[in-house]
């Protein structure tokens, strides 16, 4: 028998979807349905702040072609916090760019702590991303995002990346924030307009009835070495900008925010 290679190979390709419903209980929230498939998963457990949402992809990273999505739905009334297992990776691709959109719907009065832990990319990847949270009416959200280029302790540089990250947090259908980014080679090596040598970044977005009250405790703990970072508040929203050479001082810095920004400790799964 003979085989002969093709000159365009089909690679296994990740689908996954995790869809959860949350409704108002006594501990703040109880789960109202769970709906998954594929490679993404979800679970939920009980924390100081309300249930803790924990969504996981089981393919152990992003490759070209991937499809990821996660929703949470919280009804009225109803406060939780969601993240992630561990930081999502987004590994080289040999053709399509890597997909995953993540929603999320609050009902009036909610609230929700989406707080991610980092996607890492390596060299040679190609990512884009959509995470939306549509707010009811006086409904809250503090919402993170954070980013490292390939792991320092392993030696890991980027020569060549294709990041879209585009997030929108919109009240009734209006946008309150809106956070386009695309991320290509040349914003590796560019100046202090971009990213000036740094290896990790990130956002935290804070939208509700009086979140700028918060930029003065923020900007005291913008200190964490280093990190440089800033915040500006206005209008019920607070938005924290970091950028650091490497994501374990970044991740110290973020923590000592979260400390700030909501009550309790952080999510379960990032404590270590």
């Amino acid at each position: 028998m003979t085989l002969t290679l093709t000159s365009d190979p089909r690679f296994e390709r990740s689908h996954g979807s995790a869809h959860v419903r949350l409704r108002p209980g006594p501990a703040g929230a109880r789960i109202d349905g769970l709906v998954q498939s594929g490679s993404a998963k979800a679970f939920i457990h009980g924390a100081t702040c309300g249930p803790e949402v924990v969504f996981l992809n089981t393919s152990g990273g992003l490759a070209g072609g991937d499809r990821l999505n996660y929703r949470l739905d919280l009804d009225a009334g109803c406060r939780a916090t969601a993240t992630t297992q561990t930081a999502e990776r987004a590994y080289r691709s040999t053709g399509p760019k890597a997909r995953v959109r993540v929603v999320h719907s609050l009902g009036e009065g909610a609230h929700l702590d989406w707080l991610p832990q980092e996607t890492i990319l390596f060299d040679q990847s190609a990512l884009e991303r959509e995470t939306l949270i549509d707010l009811g009416a006086r409904a809250s959200c503090l919402m993170l995002e954070a980013v490292v280029l390939g792991r320092a302790a392993m030696g890991e540089t980027l020569a060549r990346v294709a990041f879209d990250d585009r997030r929108r947090i919109l009240r009734a259908g209006r946008p309150v924030l809106v956070e386009p980014l695309r991320l290509t080679s040349e914003a590796l090596t560019a100046g202090v307009a971009v990213l000036h040598g740094a290896r990790a970044f990130a956002t935290l977005a804070m939208v509700g009835p009086g979140a700028e009250d918060a930029t003065g405790p923020v900007r005291a703990q913008l200190d964490e070495p280093g990190v440089s970072g800033g915040a500006s508040g206005f209008d019920g929203k607070l938005v924290i900008r970091l950028m650091a050479a490497d994501g374990w001082p970044l991740r110290k810095q973020i923590l000592r925010l979260l400390a700030v920004l909501r009550p309790g400790p952080p999510p379960r799964v990032w404590q270590i």
